[in-house]
């Protein structure tokens, strides 16, 4: 009983550096991307887009377009600010609290994943306005 408890205890310190690994991993695609958008820069924000997020805009500016149209609280805001994040075999589910330019607060939730190359590239975000039901 003893041992098992050890060996759940080691399975367990081992697994959290991993994960705060990938969320600092995660954090970090996402806050560049963030910042390519600041910067207007269209192919450094398509970049951090997983491969298939690509291949549905074909080019960088259609990308930028969209996000300034759909996404407007991601492209230009006050404060943009890491919440929960959450890791799965790959994948890394990242929330993010976002005050628009107007002052609203509004939640976004990124999904990435792990890529061949061991880089991770953000799948998706879904955007709420906080207080919103899902």
């Amino acid at each position: 009983m003893r041992a098992a408890v050890l060996l759940v205890a080691l399975l367990l310190s081992i697994a959290a550096p991993a994960r705060a690994a990938d969320v600092a991993a995660a954090q970090d695609v996402i806050r560049s991307q963030e910042r390519a958008f600041a910067r207007d820069d269209a192919g450094a924000a398509y970049s951090y887009a997983a491969p298939a997020i690509q291949e549905i805009f074909g080019h960088a500016e259609i990308f930028m377009q969209m996000v300034q149209q759909g996404y407007p609280p991601v492209y230009r805001h006050q404060s943009f600010e890491f919440g929960e994040a959450k890791v799965s075999d790959g994948h890394v589910a990242q929330r993010v609290n976002i005050i628009d330019e107007k002052g609203e607060a509004w939640e976004a939730l990124y999904t990435l994943e792990q890529q061949p190359d061991g880089s991770l590239k953000i799948t998706g975000c879904s955007l709420l306005k906080a207080g919103q039901a899902a």
